[in-house]
């Protein structure tokens, strides 16, 4: 451990920090210090806004003065330098950007933040490669192995008005997805709640449980047939965790690649025509702008990977 704050600090919090709340603007400034440190120290009234005591869900003001008292920190771990190749890729997939926000074509493989055995994510990567934007926060989330569109903003105020748009169901995500088997006209949406387990530290897997579940809806719609799958778009209303792939799979035709609900036979049948991922690909997102709160639409094109199966699907009938 080291003394990095052996002294009282006072911090002025500017527009980036507006309406965050207190707690978790001193877990991320006091790095290294263990978040039961932090309520322990807002608890006993030594964080301090304009002098006064305040409770761990206060929202910061712009202007407000907080005094973060001295506590020991674990030494920063260094950040890993972003590979050249990451760095292209990254800068490449950029699709649209204001000065509120930016909409990324997150390429598979990659999760979207560091945890749990993951050193390095998407945000961190592009918070390294661009220091010049001092606020990069991810509004949502995409499984690491779905690629396609990404909402990261540029400052609080557009984090905050995103967030609770997001909240109030004025996002539209539309996903590509191709499913094994012949996709029934029938089935236009699953309405099947689901519920979050935990296998082993790590592992976590969604089930349907009528019970404890929570309440999930995937509206669906056949875009293309193939010789033993079909190209479908599926439109998450509730965004549970791994909600496409496991009502694709309720619905008898899970995700080719998916490696824990999908088929194994079909899976390894893929990958033996060089096919080596799941086919699940966030190819549209309809979000209201913060400046203008006007709708804004983006688009991902695919992976090559991708276009180039859908091909040899076309040629296979």
């Amino acid at each position: 451990m080291s003394e990095a704050a052996n002294s009282v600090q006072f911090v002025t919090i500017d527009a980036n920090h507006e309406g965050q709340r207190v707690d978790n603007f001193l877990i991320t400034f006091l790095k290294g210090v263990p978040k039961s440190l932090v309520y322990r120290i807002i608890r006993k009234g030594e964080v301090r806004v304009n002098k006064k005591r305040v409770k761990a869900v206060y929202r910061l003001k712009s202007g407000d003065q907080v005094r973060v008292p001295p506590v020991r920190v674990a030494e920063k771990t260094e950040d890993i330098p972003v590979s050249d190749g990451l760095k292209q890729v990254l800068e490449s997939s950029i699709l649209r950007e204001t000065d509120d926000w930016l909409v990324l074509n997150k390429p598979h493989g990659l999760s979207v933040h560091a945890g749990s055995g993951i050193k390095q994510g998407l945000i961190e990567a592009l918070r390294q490669i661009r220091p010049d934007d001092r606020f990069l926060e991810l509004v949502h989330r995409l499984d690491k192995e779905t690629s396609g569109c990404i909402l990261i903003a540029k400052n609080r105020i557009s984090l905050n008005f995103l967030q609770e748009q997001l909240k109030q169901k004025q996002f539209s995500k539309k996903y590509h997805a191709l499913a094994v088997g012949r996709w029934s006209e029938k089935t236009v949406q699953v309405n099947k709640p689901l519920l979050k387990q935990a296998i082993g530290d790590r592992e976590r897997v969604v089930k349907i449980n009528e019970q404890e579940g929570k309440a999930s809806l995937t509206r669906f719609k056949i875009l293309r047939r193939f010789k033993g799958c079909t190209l479908v778009e599926a439109e998450p209303v509730t965004g549970r965790t791994h909600q496409i792939r496991v009502h694709s799979q309720f619905a008898g035709h899970p995700l080719v690649g998916d490696v824990k609900y999908g088929d194994e036979r079909v899976n390894e049948s893929f990958k033996a025509q060089g096919f080596r991922r799941m086919f699940l690909h966030a190819a549209s997102l309809e979000f209201p702008d913060p400046a203008t709160e006007q709708r804004v639409k983006v688009l991902a094109p695919y992976e090559d990977s991708m276009d180039k199966m859908i091909k040899q699907l076309r040629q296979g009938g």
